[in-house]
C-alpha cells in the first residue's frame, strides 16, 4: 500500500468478520479511545458518464461510519452496509497505523485481504467476461 487513501480502500472492503478479529487483537494496546462518530446512512453514489465526461448520482447507498480519536490522532472507517462493528474494526486499524501500534502486523493484515479482494475481482471479471457478445454493426 503506497498511501492511506490505498489503505483505507482496502479496510473498507475487507472480510467483516477477519477484520474484527484483528481489531481485537489491537484494542487493548490502543488503550482508551474517544467515539466521536459511529452510525448509519444514506450516501450519494457518484458516477462518470464514460461518453461525455459527465458526473451523475446512481443512487443511495447504506453505509456505516465510525470515527475515534486517541489522544491527537484519529481514526476512520466507512464501509457499505450496516456494520457499525466492522466500520469500527476498521477505524481501529487505522487508528493503530497512525499511533504505529503493531504497524507491521496491520499492513501484512492490510496486504493480506488487498490480495484476496484482487483475487476475487479476477474472478469476478472473468465471470463477466464469459457473457460478453461480440456483435458485428450492419
Amino acid at each position: 500500500m503506497n498511501s492511506h487513501g490505498q489503505l483505507l480502500t482496502v479496510l473498507s472492503r475487507s472480510d467483516p468478520d477477519r477484520i474484527k478479529a484483528f481489531a481485537v487483537f489491537l484494542i487493548e494496546q490502543i488503550g482508551e479511545i474517544k467515539v466521536i462518530e459511529s452510525r448509519t446512512g444514506l450516501v450519494m453514489l457518484p458516477m462518470l458518464d464514460t461518453a461525455g465526461g459527465t458526473a451523475f448520482h446512481l443512487g443511495e447507498v447504506l453505509m456505516s461510519e465510525a470515527h475515534i480519536r486517541n489522544g491527537e490522532l484519529e481514526g476512520y472507517g466507512l464501509r457499505c452496509g450496516r456494520d457499525l462493528e466492522a466500520s469500527m474494526a476498521m477505524a481501529l486499524v487505522d487508528l493503530a497505523i497512525r499511533r504505529d501500534i503493531e504497524k507491521p502486523a496491520c499492513i501484512a493484515f492490510c496486504a493480506k485481504e488487498a490480495t484476496a479482494q484482487a483475487s476475487e475481482d479476477d474472478s469476478t471479471l472473468r465471470q463477466i467476461e464469459a457473457t460478453r457478445i461480440n456483435m458485428e454493426t450492419f
